[in-house]
């Protein structure tokens, strides 16, 4: 019987896209109670400009309807920090209460990512 190493296992690094790093930032904004409905990206260009419009839908539910609130409040100021990329745009374009079955926020919001350089 022959013994042979078996060369361990490399582990390869994952690259994220300036799209996966957004995702992760508005999570992180919105908190932890926030779930992710949909995520979309689509590319955009002037003569001067490129880069991408997000538009993420996230629902907070009863008890994290507060979070949502304050996440609405804070989005167009906040200073995302994605390498790369500047956000040159950020926006709430709806945001739709229901209260039955039980009480939930939805919120859809625009985000326009440009490259830098």
């Amino acid at each position: 019987m022959r013994n042979e190493a078996v060369a361990p296992a490399t582990r390869r690094r994952v690259r994220r896209s300036p799209g996966d790093r957004l995702r992760t930032a508005v999570l992180g904004l919105a908190g932890k109670g926030a779930q992710l409905a949909r995520h979309s990206e689509k590319g955009w260009a002037s003569i001067t400009f490129a880069g991408t419009r997000h538009t993420f839908e996230l629902v907070f539910d009863t008890d994290v309807i507060g979070a949502g609130e304050a996440f609405v409040a804070a989005l167009p100021d906040h200073e995302f920090a994605i390498p790369g990329q500047l956000v040159a745009d950020a926006t709430v374009a709806a945001a739709e209460t229901t209260l039955l079955p039980q009480p939930r926020l939805a919120v859809t919001c625009e985000l326009l990512l440009l490259e830098e350089g």
